[in-house]
């Protein structure tokens, strides 16, 4: 009893010394369930007293976010200098410099998982990296193909909470000619990952996609997953990334998903893949199921979408005219050992056909496998 009341104390002087500090912009808030950050979307704008230009001045500028080194406060547009600027989700964003970042404490609930959601668009010819951590947890997050063309291209990235209260960070790494080169930042939201239900008749976890990161209510494109072969926690619980392309989670409000709320489109060809490792028992004959079809959103042409279980393939075919049609594919396979791994990629690559910088691919959904007897 003494032990925790002495941790109690000293996790609230934490949280008084965090938000009277002069190291952070502004007062610890409560991380929400489901919703962006405070001033996530960046619609709270320095004082022009501290822009120079579009560059802020003063580490606390920035409304509810420290910045460091140079960060530009953004208006979709026209920029100086030729370029154009797409701020889908309301009329700002951040660009951050060469070796320049934002970031920001949260209340989280220890031991909890969750997940970031954000746009982030290159805006030079270089590649670009992105740098994200919360709390000790950091990943680098290669910014390389555009696939959207309207500015929306959004990724995910989960964490554990490991303390009471994280610092999330976004970070350019990368030194370029031109220090203002770097990501364009728009909104960031936190949704917190609850666990997963256990699947009844059903050996597969989070087979009907209908558990992932938070989706942008107003404008989306889909919520692009990164690789993370290597990282322990996925925005798409239950779900690897396993390829050099990510995958991209989208939602029925924004576009055509065979069944539920969610789904997964394979926007990369062969260089995105999903896998999922399943218990079996070895011998036992086991039968996959699972959907294919179109996101009705101007995805046209043939299909391919192949499936491996243990020894077994299947290669499923689906002609799409871009009106939302769907197929359901099966696969018997035999397990040979007590984990078998489910992958599931696209054949071909695939672009809409009145946008060809907009990738798109077949639409994954309903995964299941029951065991035959």
């Amino acid at each position: 009893m003494m032990m925790g009341s002495i941790q109690s104390v000293c996790l609230m002087l934490l949280i008084f010394m965090i938000s009277c500090s002069s190291y952070i912009a502004t007062p610890v808030h409560n991380a929400p369930h489901d919703d962006l950050l405070p001033n996530g979307n960046f619609e709270e704008g320095p004082k022009p007293s501290t822009l120079k230009k579009r560059v802020i001045v003063g580490k606390y500028s920035l409304p509810k976010w420290v910045k460091k080194g140079l960060v530009q406060y953004v208006s979709g547009g026209p920029q100086p200098g030729g370029f154009y600027f797409m701020v889908p989700r309301g009329h700002h964003a951040i660009r951050l410099g060469n070796h320049a970042s934002i970031s920001q404490f949260l209340i989280v609930k220890k031991g909890s998982f969750y997940s970031l959601t954000f746009s982030a668009t290159k805006t030079c010819v270089e590649d670009e990296v992105l740098r994200i951590s919360a709390g000790k947890e950091t990943t680098d997050l290669p910014i390389k193909t555009l696939y959207s063309s309207n500015g929306g291209d959004t990724y995910a990235w989960a964490f554990k909470a490991t303390t009471d209260v994280v610092k999330v960070t976004f970070y350019n790494p990368n030194i370029q000619d031109d220090p203002t080169c770097g990501p364009l930042l728009d909104a960031i939201a936190i949704k917190e990952m609850l666990p997963l239900p256990k699947p009844i008749g059903n050996i597969v976890k989070n087979g009907d996609f209908e558990i992932g990161p938070h989706v942008f209510n107003e404008f989306s494109t889909g919520v692009l997953l990164p690789v993370h072969s290597l990282d322990i926690i996925s925005p798409l619980p239950g779900w690897i990334i396993e390829s050099l392309k990510p995958v991209k989670y989208i939602d029925s409000d924004h576009f055509f998903v065979p069944s539920g709320k969610a789904a997964v489109e394979l926007v990369g060809g062969r260089e995105s893949a999903i896998a999922q490792i399943i218990r079996t028992i070895p011998n036992q004959i086991y039968l996959l199921t699972f959907t294919i079809g179109d996101a009705e959103n101007g995805c046209h042409g043939s299909m391919v979408v192949q499936a491996f279980a243990a020894m077994d393939n299947v290669k499923v075919h689906h002609t799409s005219d871009g009106s939302g049609d769907f197929a359901h594919a099966s696969l018997r396979f035999k397990a040979t050992s007590h984990r078998t791994r489910l992958t599931f990629w696209s054949a071909h690559y695939h672009n809409n056909i009145e946008d060809f910088g907009h990738m798109c691919g077949p639409v994954l959904d309903d995964v299941r496998v029951v065991p035959l007897h």
